[in-house]
C-alpha cells in the first residue's frame, strides 16, 4: 500500500516497507540526482565510538557483496556518474548524480552498497589512519580548536560536543564490529528517505525504487533505538587554549533553538544579519570601521536538536580583549535595541535570496526535500521556512535574542600572554 502527497511539481510516497519517497520532476536536464538519508548521524553513535559514522561513510563505499571498491568505482567512473557518502550530526547521506538512462544501474549499485557492505578489514584500517591524520591536522587550525573546545565545553556529555571526526582516543578504539553492529541498527528501509529529482516520472521513479529496494524488510521484532540525549543547561565560562599563532581566535557560543522551535527562524535572520557577508553588522562595525579582524563572521547551523549560536573573529594577539569586547558589544545590542525596518528587510532579502540560489540543480533540490524529510519537518518545511522568515518583526528578533543571546560561552585561542589576560 501506498500513500502520495502532490504539493507542486515535488511527490511524497511511502513504500510498503517504510522506505519514503520523494520525488522532484524537473525536465529541463537530462540528469537525475538522488540522495538517499538514514538517520544515523554522529548523533546516533556512543561517546566512546565518537567517529564511528564517519568512519562507516569513508568504508561503506569500499566494498559490498560481490564487489571490490576497485569495482564499485570502475562501475561509477564507467558511465561518467557520481556516488559518494557522507555523515552529518543528524543523519547520514548518499548522493548519487548520472545522466537519465543510467539511472537505474547507479541506483541498484548504491542499494548494494547500502544493504550489504562488507567493510574490509584493510580498508577500514587505511580510512581510519586518515581520519587520524584529519584529527591531528585541525589541532593545527586555532579556528578548528577554538571550535572544538566551544563545543566540548556548551555540550558537555551531548554528543553535539564532539567533532565528527571524533578523538584520536575514540576514532582509534573503533572496531569493523562496530561498523557492522551499527550499519545492522541503522540501516534499514523504515529509516530510509530516498530523495529524487530530475527527468523521471513518478511511476517510473516507483519501479525502479522497488526494484532495488522493495524486498527490503526492516527487522518486525527490533524497534529503532530511541536518542536519548540529556538536556542541555546554559552555565557560561570561559575557556582558553595557548598557541603561538599569528592571529588570536576569539569566539562567543551561546545555545541556540533546534529547527522544529517557533524561535529558529528569527535566530536565523539575527545570524544572516549579524555575520553573513560583507555587509553583515560584524564585518561592518568591526573590520571596516575599526580595522579589529582579519576575519569576523556567526554561524548557526540547522540542528534537530539545540544548535551552537556562534560569533567569531580572527584578530592580532594585542587586540584579543578588545576584539571579544567589541563582539559582545554587538550580540548584546541585539537584545538591547531593536533592528531599524532597513536592517531587518535587508537581512530578510539576503537569507531568501540566499536560499533560492540554493535549490537551483536537481543535486540541490533532491537534498533540500531529503533532509526536510529526514529532520522530520517535511516537504512543506520549503515553504514554511520562507514564511517564517519573511514574518518575523523587529520585536520578535529582539525577544529571541534576549531569550538565547545573554549568557554566553567565550573560546579564546592565541598567544598565552594575549590569551590568559582577558576577561569576559
Amino acid at each position: 500500500m501506498t500513500t502520495s502527497l502532490q504539493k507542486s511539481h515535488i511527490h511524497r510516497t511511502v513504500l510498503d516497507n517504510g522506505i519514503v519517497l520523494l520525488l522532484t520532476e524537473n525536465p529541463t536536464a537530462d540528469i537525475i540526482a538522488a540522495r538517499i538519508f538514514i538517520r544515523a548521524g554522529s548523533c546516533y553513535e556512543n561517546r566512546e565510538h565518537a567517529g564511528l559514522a564517519h568512519l562507516l561513510s569513508a568504508v561503506l563505499t569500499k566494498g559490498c557483496e560481490g564487489l571490490s571498491s576497485l569495482q564499485i568505482a570502475e562501475r561509477v567512473e564507467s558511465i561518467g556518474a557520481h556516488l559518494s557518502t557522507d555523515t552529518a550530526a543528524d543523519y547520514f547521506q548518499v548522493s548519487l548524480k548520472t545522466v537519465t538512462a543510467d539511472f537505474a544501474d547507479i541506483l541498484t549499485l548504491a542499494g548494494k552498497i547500502l544493504r550489504s557492505p562488507t567493510f574490509p578489514e584493510v580498508e577500514v584500517e587505511l580510512e581510519r589512519r586518515i581520519a587520524l591524520q584529519d584529527i591531528r591536522s585541525q589541532k593545527e587550525h586555532p579556528f578548528s580548536i577554538a571550535f572544538d573546545q566551544l563545543r566540548q565545553v556548551m555540550y558537555q556529555n551531548h554528543p553535539y560536543a564532539m567533532s565528527a571526526l571524533g578523538n584520536e582516543s575514540t576514532m582509534s578504539s573503533i572496531t569493523r564490529a562496530d561498523l557492522v553492529q551499527f550499519h545492522q541498527t541503522y540501516f534499514r528501509p523504515d529509516n530510509l528517505v530516498i530523495s529524487i529529482a530530475g527527468r523521471i516520472t513518478l511511476d517510473d521513479a516507483v519501479v525502479v525504487v522497488k526494484e532495488v529496494f522493495g524486498d527490503w524488510q526492516a527487522p518486525a521484532d527490533t524497534p529503532l533505538p530511541k536518542l536519548n540525549l540529556p538536556n542541555l543547561t546554559v552555565q557560561p565560562q570561559q575557556v582558553i587554549f595557548p598557541q603561538q599563532t599569528q592571529q588570536s581566535i576569539v569566539m562567543l557560543g551561546y545555545i541556540g533553538a533546534a529547527v522544529n522551535s517557533p524561535d529558529y527562524a528569527a535566530l536565523k535572520l539575527l545570524c544572516t544579519y549579524l555575520g553573513n557577508g560583507l555587509s553583515s553588522r560584524l564585518f561592518v562595525e568591526l573590520r571596516e570601521k575599526r580595522g579589529l579582524a582579519y576575519e569576523v563572521s556567526a554561524l548557526y547551523p540547522t540542528r534537530l536538536f539545540p544548535a551552537t549560536f556562534a560569533v567569531y573573529m580572527g584578530t592580532a594577539p594585542e587586540n584579543t580583549q578588545i576584539a571579544l569586547s567589541g563582539l559582545q558589544t554587538e550580540v548584546d545590542l541585539l537584545y538591547t535595541k531593536a533592528l531599524t525596518e532597513e536592517d531587518l528587510q535587508a537581512a530578510k532579502n539576503k537569507i531568501l535570496g540566499q536560499y533560492a540560489l540554493g535549490k537551483q540543480t536537481n543535486g540541490q533540490l533532491a537534498q533540500i526535500y531529503g533532509w526536510y524529510e529526514i529532520l522530520g519537518l517535511g516537504i512543506e518545511f520549503d515553504q514554511k521556512f520562507q514564511e517564517l522568515i519573511t514574518n518575523v518583526n523587529a520585536d520578535d528578533a529582539m525577544t529571541i535574542a534576549s531569550r538565547y543571546l545573554q549568557k554566553s560561552y567565550v573560546s579564546l585561542v592565541g598567544p598565552e600572554e594575549a590569551v590568559k589576560s582577558v576577561n569576559s
